[in-house]
Parts: C-alpha cells; sequence; structure tokens
C-alpha cells in the first residue's frame, strides 16, 4: 500500500488522473490525500468532484478556500466571481449531493503514525497544533451544521486579522477559516496580511510567510505540516512543512508526495495550464 499527497487540483481533471496514472495509483490499495482546492478556474471541477467523491473513503480531502466560496455561492450567500468556473457545477443534476458532501469534508486532517497533518493554507504562528485541531473542529461544525447558510452569509472579510481566546460569534469562525484556508503571509505579531499573495522575497516589508515569523509555536516532533493553496511559493520543505501547490492551474505541474516512505519521494506531472498567472 502507499500513500499519497497530492496539491491543489483545481478543477484539473486530465491531469490529475495522468499523475494517478505516473503514480501507478492503486484504490485497491493506495490512499490519497488532497490539499483541498478541488475546484475552480480550471475546466473541470465537476468530473473532479464526482470522481474524488466515488473514491469514497480511499480519499481524504480536506476543505481549500476555492471548495468554500463554491459552497457559499450554492448556499445563495455569495455570487461566483469573474474568473469562476464552477457553474457548471452549480447546474449540475447532482449539485445538492456534491455539495452536502463537501462541506462534511474537514478542515485538517492528521495521523499520527505517518508524521503528517494536512490543511490547506496554515497554522497561525500562536498556535499550538492542539489549539489548531480544536478551533478547526468548531469551523467543521458549523460548516456541516444545518446553519451554514447562515455562516456562508458572514464568512467573507479579512477580519479580525489576529486571533485572540477572546473572539467569538462569526469574527471567531471567519477568523479559524481565514487561518486555515487562506493565510500565506503575516505580520512579526502574527497577525495575517491577505492583500499579498505574491511569492515570498517580494513581500513589503515587515510580512513573513507564515511559517518563518519569529516566534512561531512549533510543531510536536517528528510532526510535519503539508498544505497548498500557495502557487507562488510552490514545492517547498523545512523541518515541520512541506507546501505542495505547484501552480498545475498556472501551467506549473500538480505534485505528489509519497507519505509512507522513508525519502518522501515526489512525483509531478506537467499541466498547459489554464489560467495565465495574474489573470
Amino acid at each position: 500500500m502507499a500513500i499519497y499527497c497530492i496539491g491543489d487540483i483545481q478543477g484539473c481533471h486530465d491531469e490529475f488522473v495522468a499523475l494517478l496514472e505516473r503514480l501507478r495509483f492503486d484504490p485497491a490499495r493506495d490512499r490519497l490525500w488532497l490539499t483541498g482546492d478541488l475546484v475552480n478556474r480550471g475546466p473541470r471541477s465537476l468530473s473532479v468532484m464526482r470522481y474524488v467523491r466515488d473514491l469514497g473513503d480511499i480519499a481524504t480531502v480536506i476543505l481549500g478556500n476555492h471548495d468554500i466560496h463554491m459552497l457559499a455561492a450554492w448556499s445563495g450567500a455569495s455570487k461566483l466571481k469573474k474568473n469562476d468556473t464552477v457553474q457548471h457545477v452549480l447546474d449540475a443534476p447532482d449539485a445538492d449531493e456534491l455539495m452536502h458532501w463537501l462541506r462534511r469534508q474537514p478542515l485538517i486532517h492528521e495521523d499520527p503514525d505517518l508524521g503528517y497533518v494536512m490543511l490547506h493554507a496554515g497554522v497561525l504562528p500562536a498556535w499550538t497544533l492542539d489549539k489548531a485541531r480544536s478551533l478547526a473542529r468548531e469551523a467543521e461544525a458549523a460548516l456541516s451544521g444545518d446553519r451554514y447558510q447562515d455562516l456562508f452569509e458572514n464568512i467573507y472579510g479579512d477580519e479580525p486579522a489576529a486571533w485572540s481566546d477572546d473572539l467569538t460569534g462569526w469574527d471567531r469562525l471567519r477568523c479559524i477559516i481565514n487561518a486555515l484556508t487562506r493565510m500565506r503571509f503575516c505580520d512579526a505579531e502574527g497577525r495575517m496580511r491577505m492583500d499579498y499573495k505574491g511569492p515570498p522575497g517580494k513581500q513589503p516589508a515587515g510580512l513573513y510567510p507564515w511559517f518563518e515569523v519569529p516566534g512561531r509555536q512549533p510543531m510536536p516532533a517528528g510532526q510535519v505540516l503539508v498544505v497548498g493553496h500557495w502557487s507562488t511559493l510552490g514545492y517547498h520543505e523545512q523541518e515541520d512543512v512541506v507546501a505542495l501547490d505547484t501552480g498545475c492551474l498556472w501551467g506549473g505541474c500538480l505534485t505528489a508526495i509519497r507519505l509512507d516512505g522513508p525519502d518522501r519521494q515526489r512525483v509531478s506531472y506537467p499541466c498547459p495550464g489554464a489560467k495565465k498567472p495574474g489573470a
């Protein structure tokens, strides 16, 4: 058995299937972890969703910001944006079934024996893994619960940018979800900054990649965060973080790593790209 983790697919179904073929993925024995953003901007989000949903327990999916945005549009709490490409998903005869399946996926998935914790964007510098896990469960309960439409109506916005245990209500849930699904940079005090999305090294003065903020809480020994979300970062490895969004959507590649081997084998499939950078 092999366990593979694959970065953001974003509707690039053909490249996803081709990467699985390159991996010689066998659903009878192997397992998949997917870092979120199954959908949007690419051309075949519906095919991706049906394919992954039909894998059942073989595939572990977490929610990304594009997945949540599509859910909000489906619920009627938001409108699609100019560059969104998920209207065909919302119009599908099985749309409701797919959306209810999607909103019940987690924000964090972990396997302590493997030594990996998967989430879409990152962990706020002030959070321990235990804290992130606990807060993720709060947000998951809201996403999967009966008041999901109320959540989607209150989910948009960049504030509060800093975490406080005193946060309540929609502000609390918005901060948690923003950190886990949207965050790239923070300032030295650990406040999220959503206004810059480029690569590290070109950010405004005073900003740090979330995983380089001074004083960031380290992960427990032997545990590694595996994330997606940040295509301009590309593949990145450090002691307790591996980033897997290698820009399939933008003409880069779709990347997988093997989680159950000693050498973290990496396999990629080149993609022609569905969008031009900056579009």
